[in-house]
């Protein structure tokens, strides 16, 4: 900032009406006097301040046609509450009044501190000294909704001309339009991408923009932006970004504005309800106490929600029981603001100063002069109450009794409040969803609840965000939307109907693509399968998973009903040392105990697949396999399986999940479609013919990916002929094995045709490919897993080591045991090249006693691995290395 632009914002920080002599001035800058006295004289020639004549000469502020700041605002109500506001609220005043519109500014703070209240309020502020105008607008955007697309930040910001794009049918204003004459509030401006700050530069610096799509028109906006973050700015933000920021405001949290602020803010929060309600609220001393006692990490933004469900629950009860005064007491406090007075006793000196001792209970009027901290929806909480009593008339009409109802009000509100500020956890579900699409089910749910009188439980919003992902990439692919049932969906539920036609508008605008009309009888069912009954009539397909390890089934099956908020469902998880028909057991008891029409099994690999066919012999039901299972496959399950989809359509779509991740990944690597990796050779010396057929016998006999795996047929007619193709072929991709009555490379195993025909060789080449498939989707699966080394080399290498170990051991791992110990090694490898530390072991030493040949031999095998990667495996290491071959002949 320039010295004379310091120098007017120091004089107009100063009291009004107060007035400040140069040689003042100065001491309070650490500036020299002459300097001082130079600028203060610019700035009275410019207009910008007032000065008068005398001895000294006193500068002030110029206030001519700023007659409503001497009245009291809603900023000085704040401040005379709030010491510890004072200096933001200043530094927010001088930002507003710095000439010619303001500066802009950068809010800091903690989540729930107020931020986007507190740009409210100088907004308000604004307009109460005549600095904007009454009708002057105040935009908000939140830049995490649009972090990862910066062409749509972009025509959000400002605007879209008609024919910019596919979609684009007319010209739209962006929100810097909206905002001229006003304030734009950049909230969570920290995922703002470096793409979306840049954009703001010359527009910042002058005012100007163009639509998308504009390539001649300049178009113009006088927009003061007020930022906001919860992050360190320096670290975040552009420094050319912070530069165009002069005014950068600090909000304390809660825990820093001391206990009598936090008083005086929970008599305003409930001041604010009472005016809500339009009737006075007596609340009790000891819930005053709990308020101010318990902690509250979210800062204001949670203690309002707590005070708001804490009003609610005694809205119910003042309304179910006929009451004649509305009271909160303890029993309404939501169950860890209750807790808070378990440390009311260690402050119980500053309590009662603040509360005192004399008082039982505090009571607040209706009054609308109120400070509103963090302003919401209108269609939000301002109709708690309304809805409650809309409840309470319904369950009396159906012969509800009083203590049924007080358990149903209970529930319903809960549940209301709750919606409003935590429906969408955001948190779990942008790991999954596009951000851009969680903001659009927000306004959609607010939309259809509003228009439809119900609440959408949790479940169904996180499937709905799913389902608009999956219907965004299906149409990006190129891929139609088709709905065979739409006309039987129109006619049944014509509100829903409705109501999902303007959903379906709005998705479009998001997105920017056009939709088919086929898509609302997709969105009608939505909101029709959320009543509870009907779920309740419905027989639900169950979900099973089950994989190898420990706590891998555990883990996708809790992500899973977390965010999808239920406990649907179920997992199984098989630990290298446990036997297989321990494990079988158990999955065909819970299946039994679920006891579906249909269960959706998903595992792993190997012989896991074969679990299907004999669950469902055993309890009785049908049964389908999903291999290769990930989170999102069960996430998909779940979901499908909730809306009461069938076990065909389950296994349907889930199943296509995995294609279209093979068809993604097919995308990504074009050289790996052009030939399986694998190959098996049937070589015959009667020509073409009977190798073809040596093909087809054991494309029939044999389980393999055959995206993976090819069975090449070779005739032996020209035996040097048959060397050079076999070599090309292992040129090219890697040989499992020969079937042939003729050897034709010494360093491929080969097996007889006889033995092939018999059956005798036929499981030893299914292990074969079973063990390199899975080695191949290792690979895939450690590329995305492993940080500090290279998937594909890491593997090889481990296999190359665990290979010496079976041979100087004479113990061949069984197929299970072997990938598990494949897995571990790299996952280790690459655990100790970024330095994290070794779990111990226990019982380590007399491990190592009782088995000190196996601990040489592997410790041995293991040197070329240290090396390799300059690595020191501890003892502790070995010896869950040594588990996988002290354990491997129990599991075989």
């Amino acid at each position: 900032m320039k010295r004379i632009d310091l120098l007017f914002q120091k004089i107009s920080e100063l009291e009004p009406g107060k007035k400040i002599s140069a040689g003042e001035l100065a001491d309070a800058a650490g500036l020299s006097r002459a300097n001082v006295s130079s600028d203060l004289n610019r700035l009275w020639k410019d207009g910008r301040i007032e000065k008068e004549e005398g001895r000294p000469t006193l500068f002030y502020a110029k206030q001519a046609n700023d007659t409503l700041y001497r009245a009291e605002t809603s900023l000085d109500r704040l401040a005379r509450a709030n010491k510890s506001l004072i200096t933001p609220i200043e530094q927010a005043k001088a930002a507003v009044l710095y000439p010619p519109r303001g500066m802009h500014c950068l809010i800091l703070g903690e989540t729930g501190v107020g931020k986007s209240g507190f740009a409210a309020l100088i907004h308000e502020f604004s307009m109460d000294i005549g600095r904007l105008d009454k009708e002057a607008p105040f935009v908000i955007f939140n830049c995490a909704d649009y972090a990862n697309n910066p062409q749509l930040l972009y025509s959000q910001l400002f605007g879209v001309k008609k024919g910019a794009y596919t979609g684009a049918d007319n010209d739209r204003r962006g929100l810097v339009e909206k905002a001229d004459g006003g304030i734009l509030f950049l909230d969570e401006v920290h995922r703002l991408p470096a793409e979306g700050q840049e954009i703001f530069f010359t527009f910042m610096d002058k005012g100007i923009f163009r639509r998308v799509g504009e390539t001649e028109v300049e178009r113009t906006a006088h927009v003061q932006i007020i930022s906001a973050t919860t992050e360190n700015p320096e670290s975040s933000l552009l420094k050319t970004f912070i530069r165009r920021i002069p005014m950068i405001i600090k909000l304390p949290s809660l825990v820093e504005r001391g206990m009598e602020e936090r008083f005086g803010l929970v008599m305003e929060l409930f001041r604010e309800e009472a005016f809500r309600l339009g009737r006075e609220i007596q609340i009790s001393a000891t819930a005053i106490q709990a308020f101010l006692s318990y902690h509250c990490p979210n800062n204001i933004g949670q203690l309002k929600t707590d005070i708001q469900l804490t009003c609610a629950s005694a809205y119910a009860d003042f309304i179910s029981s006929k009451k004649k005064q509305l009271q909160v007491a303890v029993q309404d406090l939501p169950h860890h603001v209750k807790q808070g007075l378990l440390l009311a006793k260690e402050r119980k000196a500053e309590l009662e100063e603040l509360v005192g001792t004399e008082h039982k209970s505090f009571v607040v009027q209706p009054t609308q002069d109120s400070i509103f901290i963090e302003r919401e929806p209108e269609d939000a909480t301002d109709s708690v109450y309304e809805k409650i009593e809309q409840k309470i008339y319904e369950l009396r009409n159906q012969g509800v009794n009083e203590e049924e109802l007080e358990f149903d009000i209970e529930n319903y509100f809960t549940r209301f409040i709750k919606g409003v500020h935590q429906r969408i956890n955001k948190e779990d579900m942008s790991r999954i969803i596009d951000p851009i699409i969680i903001h659009l089910v927000e306004e959609i749910v607010r939309y259809a609840e509003a228009r439809l009188g119900k609440i959408l439980s949790q479940k169904v919003i996180f499937g709905l965000a799913l389902h608009i992902q999956t219907s965004k990439e299906r149409l990006a692919q190129g891929k139609q939307i088709t709905n065979p049932h739409i006309n039987s969906v129109r006619i049944k539920y014509k509100k829903e109907f409705a109501v999902a036609l303007e959903c379906v508008r709005m998705i479009e605008e998001a997105i920017l693509m056009d939709l088919p009309i086929d898509e609302a009888g997709y969105l009608t069912m939505f909101f029709v399968l959320d009543d509870e009954s009907l779920q309740n009539e419905r027989e639900t397909i169950g979900v099973l998973v089950i994989t190898h390890g420990s706590g891998g089934a555990t883990s996708m099956v809790e992500v899973t009903n977390r965010l999808l908020v239920t406990e649907y469902a179920k997992a199984i998880d098989l630990p290298l040392e446990e036997e297989y028909m321990r494990v079988l057991e158990k999955a065909i008891k819970l299946a039994k105990d679920m006891g579906p029409p249909g269960l959706l099994l998903l595992v792993d690999m190997g012989s896991l697949l074969g679990f299907g066919e004999i669950i469902e012999k055993e309890a009785g039901i049908p049964v389908k396999v999903i291999p290769m299972v990930s989170t999102p496959h069960v996430i998909e399950a779940t979901r499908k399986a909730m809306l009461g989809n069938s076990l065909e359509d389950m296994y349907r779509d889930v199943s296509s999940l995995t294609m279209f991740q093979k068809e993604e990944a097919a995308v990504k690597d074009q050289a790996h479609v052009q030939a399986p990796a694998l190959a098996i050779v049937a070589a015959c010396l009667s020509g073409e013919g009977s190798a073809l057929f040596l093909k087809k016998m054991l494309e029939t006999r044999l389980r393999y990916d055959d995206q993976l795996l090819e069975i090449v047929p070779l005739q032996l007619i020209d035996k040097t002929q048959a060397r050079k193709q076999l070599k090309e072929i292992k040129d090219q991709r890697k040989v499992l094995c020969i079937v042939s009555n003729y050897m034709l490379d010494k360093d491929l195993r080969c097996y007889g045709m006889d033995d092939v025909l018999k059956g005798e060789a036929l499981q030893d080449i299914q292990q074969m490919i079973d063990l390199e498939e899975a080695f191949l989707k290792m690979v895939e699966t450690l590329k995305e897993h492993l940080t500090m080394v290279e998937g594909q080399q890491v593997l090889e290498d481990v296999r190359t080591s665990i290979a010496r170990m079976e041979e100087r051991l004479h113990n061949i791992l069984v197929f299970d045991t072997r990938i598990g110990a494949y897995l571990h090694i790299c996952c280790l490898i690459d655990r100790l090249k970024a330095g994290l530390p070794t779990v111990a072991y226990a019982e380590k030493d007399s491990f190592l006693a009782e088995n000190r040949k196996l601990y040489n031999v592997i410790r041995h095998e293991l040197q070329p691995i240290e090396d390799q990667y300059e690595i020191s495996i501890s003892d502790d290491d070995v010896c869950y290395i040594m588990n996988f071959f002290f354990h491997n002949k129990t599991l075989v």
